[in-house]
């Protein structure tokens, strides 16, 4: 009976080591594989493999991925493809830039229809400004002007979108539909404590260009609104009038003139400016070369020109180009408020054959050196326009440069 019941234990003592060892193996397995890289979890996946060489760790993204399987309310109201567009879109906002876009399919193909397409809209410049999307400057006769929107209204809301994080060209995507429907805006004016809400319906928007006129002293006013395609000669054709009439006291008004056409700055520019000398340089930084824009002439004015050029914070890009060149190489003084600061380059490449990336390639830096994007321009002699003044309709700012031009001070 002894030899029997030890025989038993024997037994069972086999038995139990078994299981231990194979519970032992199966807690190694296990922990093995809940260690095992996020990405491993992940059952296929296409273009696994990166293309680029990088340090950084990709295993927290991966972490993040599934434990939004496994925990998010709303994983599955959202595809993984949907899930990859998303991440793209922050890893192009990681860089802190408000002009550099990812486009998904769908925002692709809106953007490109934009381009090529013909919509309503409310005339006004949009951009970013502090982080916050911001009305560079409505077009004159607009509906967004004639509504009352102004230069530096931060745009909180539009319709029942709020615009935090929101993107240029998603806030215009929003605004420009179809003619004759409207759009809400919500802004908070600078100053103002409470909110403004306008509604405004969407139009076809016709850019105007140049207006001229002359005040008592014979100064000759060109007010300038946008640099189209066919600026240049509208300009030039102004600059002839001013001439004729034999005056050598010229006022530019470029408040709220959001800019445009690089090459029509130049050209401008070159009618001021001595041939040969900086007008604006294209800084790419540690990619490649500065490109280096000079005027090519003819200057067509002498250092006896009295000229004035109206800035505000509505005068963005191409009109930034134009207003620092003349500034820097001491031909015309600048007069308002500083301008919005808009002075870099952004390039459309196309990622797949239905996405694409916007992004900023380069910066605009006066003849001096100064970049239009960081700091815009300082005018040489700051005025405001007080609400008191618009009640009052009074042009501050322009009565300066009247008194400037006439030799008042």
């Amino acid at each position: 009976v002894y030899m029997k019941n030890r025989n038993i234990r024997t037994v069972l003592y086999v038995l139990s080591s078994v299981v231990i060892i194979g519970g032992v193996f199966a807690l190694g397995a296990y922990m093995g594989y809940a260690r095992r890289p996020a990405i491993e979890k992940i059952a296929s996946i296409s273009h696994k493999e990166p293309q680029v060489e990088t340090t950084a760790d990709f295993d927290t993204f991966w972490r993040v991925w599934n434990l939004l399987n496994e925990k998010s309310l709303y994983a599955k109201k959202v595809s993984d493809q949907d899930r990859v567009w998303g991440a793209t879109q922050g890893l192009a906002d990681s860089l802190g830039d408000p002009y550099t876009v990812f486009f998904s399919p769908e925002e692709n193909k809106l953007f490109n229809d934009e381009i090529h397409g013909s919509f309503g809209g409310i005339g006004a410049e949009i951009g970013i400004k502090d982080k916050v999307l911001t009305i560079i400057s409505p077009l004159k006769d607009t509906p967004a002007s004639k509504a009352g929107i102004k230069a530096g209204d931060k745009i909180i809301r539009i319709d029942k979108a709020t615009t935090n994080e929101m993107t240029t060209d998603k806030a215009i995507s929003l605004i420009r539909v179809a003619k004759g429907t409207p759009v809400s805006l919500v802004v908070l004016r600078p100053g103002e404590k409470n909110t403004r809400e306008f509604t405004i319906i969407r139009d076809d928007i016709f850019i105007p260009t140049i207006e001229t006129e002359t005040k008592p002293g014979n100064i000759f006013i060109i007010k300038f609104y946008s640099f189209s395609e066919n600026s240049a000669e509208l300009f030039r054709t102004a600059l002839n009038d001013f001439r004729e009439s034999e005056s050598d006291k010229l006022i530019i008004d470029m408040r709220g003139n959001p800019g445009g056409y690089l090459d029509s700055s130049i050209q401008i520019a070159s009618w001021f400016i001595d041939a040969g000398k900086v007008i604006v340089t294209e800084d790419f930084g540690e990619k490649r070369k500065p490109q280096v824009f000079r005027s090519y002439g003819p200057r067509l004015f002498n250092e006896n020109l009295k000229l004035v050029v109206l800035i505000d914070g509505g005068s963005a890009s191409a009109s930034e180009i134009l207003a620092g060149a003349l500034q820097e190489h001491n031909i015309a003084t600048l007069v308002g408020e500083k301008t919005f600061g808009k002075g870099s380059v952004q390039e459309l490449i196309p990622v797949t054959d239905t996405t694409s990336l916007k992004v900023t390639v380069a910066r605009w830096l006066t003849p001096n050196g100064k970049s239009l994007s960081t700091e815009g321009l300082t005018p040489d002699v700051k005025v405001s326009i007080t609400a008191k003044d618009v009640e009052q309709k009074r042009d501050t700012q322009m009565e300066k440069a009247l008194e400037i031009v006439r030799g008042q001070n």
